[in-house]
């Protein structure tokens, strides 16, 4: 007997996204938005997706991992997004939303020539902003001495509360321990550069053979092009995310201070409440770095961090960058009068 709830959970479908559907009819989940044209798993229907048009009335675009309401063929609602993995849009534009209703992030940093440590902290502030659960997954593992543990300790210093799980798919090592925070009913996300190999991950985690050259190359690397929703047999989705050529952040304050706990525990004892660590007198941060009970690297990471924040957050305000500009102009005939 087809059991209707028991098929939404298998994609994904939770108590909470129960709560907001006010619909009188079964909700569809995106796989995939071709943009005029939305691919949809709907129980109902079987297992394959459907192909359906998207209303021109809608108030939000449609993306993987959105629950909709889908009559006579078209998308005609979206549903409220439980959480949402955004990056910055263009100038004056609002984020870009990714994918949608998430429970779970993983953020697959390659080994390969070593652990790039600002792309654990910068993964790590996507991650924790989406308001989903991130899972630092550390690939190429095979490609060290140890398995990864050296690695792996040091990524746990970076972003703390976030598991980090050495994995090789060449080897096998730590897939296991991965698959269990794929479990059922849940929805996950793999987020990373090119290169990094998601693609190849998701095939050994599912028997799959999704091609490591989906529709283009970038930088020299082949790379998932699309955003696709993958039903995974122990039960749930996963998201496949684009490689990210440029790691750029939308995220809140709250986010940078989850990643960066141990800048924003000696903030707290800063002598101004508005202190940027950046030569303001009694800087706590700062002190804290000079007789070695902070590592400077993890100033230096913050700073880049909230450099990039600050200036999208002016970049969207004009009346912030008309500010900076006039700061600029002050700045540079000074230095014109000093020649």
């Amino acid at each position: 007997m087809f059991d209707e709830r028991a098929e939404l959970r298998r994609i994904g479908w939770t108590s909470e996204d129960e709560q907001h559907w006010s619909w009188n009819a079964p909700p569809a989940r995106v796989v995939i938005n071709h943009g005029s044209v939305c691919e949809v798993l709907d129980p109902a229907a079987g297992d394959e997706p459907r192909t359906v048009s998207v209303a021109g009335t809608l108030d939000r675009t449609p993306v993987a991992g959105d629950w909709v309401l889908v009559d006579d063929g078209r998308i005609r609602e979206v549903a409220h997004r439980r959480t949402a993995l955004s990056r910055p849009g263009a100038a004056g534009h609002a984020p870009q939303v990714m994918g949608a209703n998430i429970d779970t992030v993983l953020l697959v940093v390659p080994l390969e020539g070593g652990l790039n440590t600002g792309m654990v902290e910068r993964l790590s502030v996507m991650g924790w902003d989406s308001g989903a659960q991130p899972v630092l997954v550390l690939s190429k593992s095979d490609t060290t001495d140890d398995g990864g543990a050296a690695r792996a300790a040091e990524a746990e210093q970076l972003s703390p509360g976030v598991p980090v799980v050495p994995i090789s798919t060449r080897t096998g090592d730590g897939l296991e321990q991965l698959r269990a925070h794929l479990g059922t009913g849940t929805t996950t996300v793999m987020l990373g550069p090119s290169g990094a190999g998601k693609t190849s991950l998701l095939n050994e985690l599912e028997g799959t053979h999704e091609p490591v050259a989906a529709l283009g190359r970038v930088g020299g690397r082949h790379t998932t092009t699309t955003r696709r929703l993958h039903r995974l047999a122990a039960g749930g989705v996963l998201l496949d995310i684009p490689g990210i050529r440029s790691l750029e952040l939308s995220a809140s304050q709250e986010a940078v201070e989850d990643v960066f706990a141990d800048v924003a525990r000696f903030a707290a004892e800063c002598r101004y409440g508005d202190c940027r660590h950046s030569g303001d007198g009694g800087c706590a941060v700062e002190e804290a770095v000079a007789d070695g009970r902070l590592p400077a690297a993890r100033l230096s990471g913050w700073r880049k961090l909230q450099g990039e924040i600050d200036y999208r957050r002016r970049r969207n305000d004009p009346a912030a960058m008309a500010e900076v500009r006039q700061q600029w102009k002050a700045v540079s005939k000074q230095a014109r009068r000093n020649r």
